[in-house]
């Protein structure tokens, strides 16, 4: 074989050999993407296993933040051990806290079409974007449609429950048609990011108040024993308290069994969030009638909090910058864009995991009658500001004193006297 034959026979394996190294490398990026919402851990990793199997070279995995564990804790930890995902999403609040580790996202195409206020709070002061905003959510009572209307003998509009008198009478109406009225849950997240976050949201409409309130907490200055919206809160929950199916055992309840018993019937009312519906649709038998109500924190219907629901912007996706490799940054940058640009993307996302999108192209009308309640209360104005701000521990700790109120362990000055305490210590 002449030398020039040599050469060119070395040249084209060579090339080949690049080739085949590129292809190689190509199918071999994976991504693992942190999810803080339990309750679509399944729906998730059906969309993950489905955008796999169609892009070639990209595998995309789900990894499930452990019960009883925070999304910061979790991704702190993850951190610590040179594993952080790709993605990992955060509660809202707690984005600032990786701004250090964050890629910033200001050149991704989706920030232009991000619903208004939605990148607030994952936006850093040099004004680096931060985060991906997942889902907007809100909370109040559940109701189950059927229970009600069954139990008034007739048509039931929740806007008539707008003072805490008119959910006593609603309460009194669903025990006397002999179902029970209204189960707690309670578990340290629900009480302490949603239930006592109701105490700063219902302080003003304005969130720099709020703000303002929290702050005030820190430095001592606050009483709130001396508070009306704080006190009106605690008076309702202590109504619920009364009415809880679970009264005698108070903590035993779950979950899931809250998912079940409002699902199927068992009880009228249920506080919870729209985060709830694939698992209550599971035990279903009304055809999806369920809506919110507000928590009412005294007899004024004019009172703020009355007749609004809290909702935002409450998950986040931050994409790991020290940790991730260029391609597996791409690679994740690719799926996002695919979940609110391409139509099966949109589609899963909304229909198949209950997700209310956070970006206006969206157009898909949730399925779930939990969102389309919530968009209701938007439409009306009758909205909240969902407090997401709280501090990365406030779920368990105010929540841990929120369980031992709920038991009676500790009254409410001693309540209000740990609450204050957790402020003061921060």
């Amino acid at each position: 074989m002449s030398r020039i034959k040599l050469r060119l026979s070395v040249l084209v394996l060579a090339l080949v050999l690049s080739l085949f190294s590129a292809a190689a490398f190509a199918q071999d990026v994976h991504i693992t993407v942190l999810n803080s919402k339990g309750e679509i851990q399944a729906q998730l990793e059906e969309i993950a296993a489905y955008y796999s199997s169609i892009t070639e070279g990209v595998t995309v995995e789900i990894a499930a933040v452990p019960v009883g564990q925070s999304p910061f804790e979790r991704a702190t930890a993850l951190y610590a051990s040179g594993n952080a995902p790709a993605l990992l999403m955060v509660d809202a609040g707690d984005v600032l806290l990786f701004q250090d580790r964050a890629l910033a996202l200001n050149d991704e195409k989706w920030v232009a079409d991000a619903i208004e206020n939605s990148l607030d709070m994952a936006t850093a002061a040099d004004g680096r974007i931060l985060a991906f905003p997942v889902t907007v959510e809100g909370y109040g009572f559940i109701y189950n449609r059927a229970v009600v209307e069954k139990a008034l003998g007739g048509s039931f509009d929740p806007r008539t429950i707008n003072t805490r008198d008119a959910l006593r009478e609603l309460l009194d109406t669903i025990e006397a048609s002999g179902t029970a009225s209204l189960v707690i849950g309670p578990e340290d997240w629900s009480l302490g990011a949603h239930f006592f976050a109701l105490a700063y949201a219902t302080q003003s409409s304005d969130f720099a108040e709020i703000k303002a309130f929290q702050e005030a907490l820190k430095k001592g200055e606050v009483k709130l024993a001396d508070n009306a919206q704080v006190n009106g809160l605690l008076d309702t929950f202590d109504l619920m308290k009364e009415y809880n199916y679970d009264k005698m055992d108070p903590l035993a309840s779950t979950y899931d069994r809250g998912t079940e018993l409002i699902g199927i019937g068992e009880v009228g009312v249920w506080f919870q969030g729209n985060w709830t519906w694939p698992q209550i649709k599971d035990f279903d038998n009304t055809g999806g009638q369920f809506g919110f109500l507000p928590v009412p924190i005294s007899n004024n219907p004019d009172d703020l909090g009355n007749t609004q629901v809290p909702v935002g912007v409450t998950k986040y996706f931050i994409m790991d910058a020290e940790q991730n490799s260029p391609a597996q940054q791409q690679a994740a940058k690719d799926f996002l864009n695919w979940l609110v640009y391409d139509a099966e993307g949109q589609r899963r996302m909304v229909i198949d995991a209950s997700i209310i999108p956070a970006f206006k192209n969206i157009t898909i009308t949730p399925e779930d009658p939990l969102a389309a309640s919530l968009l209701d209360y938007v439409r009306d104005g009758k909205t909240l500001n969902f407090v997401l701000n709280l501090p990365p521990d406030h779920w368990a700790q105010v929540g841990a004193s929120m369980q031992k109120y709920l038991s009676d362990f500790v009254d409410r000055a001693g309540f209000f006297a740990e609450v204050e305490a957790y402020w003061k210590g921060l």
